[in-house]
């Protein structure tokens, strides 16, 4: 039976029997149920008989509700809900909750969850507090602690693997952070009360596995969300060999015209423990049940819980709309369902970033086709035009200036794929939701060729930052109505701590005037300065 425990965060329990009784997804991931009768905690979409009020207490966190003794849900499988951001405290909460949440932000990496990873004591030091420190403000934040918080993620994503796949268990426990079988049993059964296999038998999983053939998961997102402007941002920057999104008819789209798209299929290089993991990966929407449906070859299924992880960030499937929306609605009202697009990798969102100085999207794009065909590991896929991987950071860190500038690369922007890919390659420089935001756009910064565009974009999209914006882009001054970047940032301060989304918003507000050829690619994606190159 559950223990008493009191939640550490008010919530308004009302609001939330209100949102469990409508099933609202607008909440899901937001808050957790636990029903006292049954020992079982569910998301607020959970479709099973509504529980009486009195028997019901709310979490904010899953961690919170197996602390105090509740089981997840095997119907509703709270590991498919979209985690709450906390995305608001960067920019208007005190240091304490700022550093719990960055400490939350790096246990959810699964790089954290094995049992040689970092530690508590080693993020505390990465964070530059004492491992007593962070316990105590963690524990205010959430109300567990770090290790508690830890065990939920790394069983909640077993559970997850379980359900959705016929990975062996052995591949399983492994995946999800465990160092053996029988520490994921035993955890198993003292948090569920039931064996992993038993899981399995009661979830009713039906996934097909096997040699050679896709891994299947799904993944939960809150409403509203405009599908087609994302993957429609992403066929725009497709490269060749590396990414393939389809249309509905299976067309290339007419110019000027709107098409519907389907799916994002890309390839994948995941380096663990000093392996690298390649495969590919193909998303689609399940708007109906607010879900991205997750393909993933069965060469990656030892690093599944990190490509879950990417994809989550890829599509921005953890933003929390309601509040991004409340303060930015009145501003940009035909934005509401944007998210801000992430990416699979930091180092080559940085490489897309430089490439894309000054020039327009198709160019850009064309430039990164030939650095992926003179430099990209031929990949082997079932996919039609999905045949390289992305090049690494040593190879690039390798190419000569002649080899770069035969594919069209001018020498500023080959000084500065050098110097990120250096850094990258050694380890000093980490392109990730986890990184320290304000000493990473500082160390971008300082790089050649990198100024303050650049490093903002990296920012917003690899960094995963809310609150990211490049206040000299022209496409986005010219959308806001001034001329200069200091213009931009004091009209921006209403919009903190959500600027990521109102740059895409800006970027793709209805404008009154018709722009030419170049500033629509320049809204798509923005130019920087001249200034920010000799930075």
């Amino acid at each position: 039976m559950p223990t008493s425990h009191t939640p550490t965060e008010a919530l308004e329990s009302d609001a939330c029997y209100l949102a469990m009784k409508t099933h609202d997804a607008r909440f899901d991931g937001s808050f957790f149920t636990a029903v006292t009768s049954t020992g079982i905690y569910c998301r607020p979409v959970c479709r099973v008989k509504l529980p009486r009020r009195e028997n019901c207490r709310f979490f904010r966190h899953a961690a919170q509700a197996e602390a105090a003794g509740f089981r997840p849900c095997l119907r509703c499988r709270p590991e498919l809900a979209p985690r709450a951001s906390g995305a608001a405290s960067w920019s208007t909460e005190d240091a304490s909750r700022i550093l719990a949440l960055q400490a939350a932000r790096l246990i959810d990496e699964p790089d954290a969850w094995s049992e040689d990873g970092p530690g508590a004591a080693q993020i505390a030091a990465r964070l530059g507090v004492s491992d007593r420190h962070l316990r105590r403000i963690f524990e205010v934040q959430f109300g567990v602690s770090p290790l508690q918080y830890l065990q939920t993620r790394r069983l909640l994503a077993a559970k997850q693997l379980i359900a959705d796949t016929r990975l062996p268990m052995t591949q399983v426990a492994l995946a999800s952070g465990f160092a053996s079988v029988r520490r994921f049993n035993a955890a198993f059964l003292e948090h569920y009360g039931l064996n992993p296999s038993a899981l399995r038998r009661a979830g009713g999983a039906t996934v097909e596995g096997g040699e050679g053939k896709a891994i299947e998961v799904r993944l939960g997102f809150r409403p509203p969300y405009d599908a087609n402007a994302m993957l429609g941002f992403f066929a725009r920057r497709a490269l060749r060999g590396v990414e393939v999104v389809s249309t509905a008819d299976g067309k290339e789209p007419a110019k000027g015209s709107t098409p519907t798209y389907v799916k994002l299929n890309r390839t994948l290089r995941v380096q663990q423990g000093g392996q690298a993991h390649a495969g590919w990966l193909q998303l689609r929407f399940d708007l109906e049940r607010e879900q991205l449906l997750l393909s993933v070859s069965d060469s990656l299924a030892a690093v599944l819980p990190i490509v879950i992880s990417r994809a989550r960030a890829l599509f921005d499937l953890d933003a929390e709309p309601m509040a991004i929306n409340a303060a930015l609605h009145a501003a940009f009202p035909h934005g509401d369902g944007l998210r801000v697009p992430g990416t699979v990798d930091g180092f080559e969102l940085a490489v897309r970033a430089v490439l894309g100085q000054q020039i327009t999207v198709a160019a850009a794009r064309t430039l990164g086709s030939r650095l992926v065909e003179a430099f990209g590991e031929p990949l082997a896929t079932p996919i039609e035009g999905l045949n390289r991987l992305f090049p690494t950071p040593a190879t690039i860190a390798a190419a000569s200036g002649d080899a770069l500038g035969q594919l069209g690369i001018v020498r500023q922007r080959q000084t500065a794929l050098h110097a990120i890919a250096r850094e990258v390659a050694s380890g000093k420089l980490t392109l990730h939701a986890g990184a320290d935001v304000p000493s990473t756009i500082a160390a971008l910064q300082e790089l050649p060729g990198i100024g303050a565009w650049t490093a903002q974009y990296i920012a917003m999209r690899a960094l995963r930052w809310p609150d990211a914006f490049p206040a000299g882009d022209v496409a986005l001054q010219k959308a806001l109505g001034v001329t200069t970047a200091r213009a931009a940032g004091e009209a921006s301060q209403a919009w903190r701590p959500w600027r990521s989304y109102a740059v895409l918003r800006a970027w793709h507000a209805p404008s009154s005037t018709p722009a030419t050829a170049t500033e629509t690619a320049a809204a798509e994606l923005p130019l920087i300065t001249t200034a920010g190159l000799a930075a």
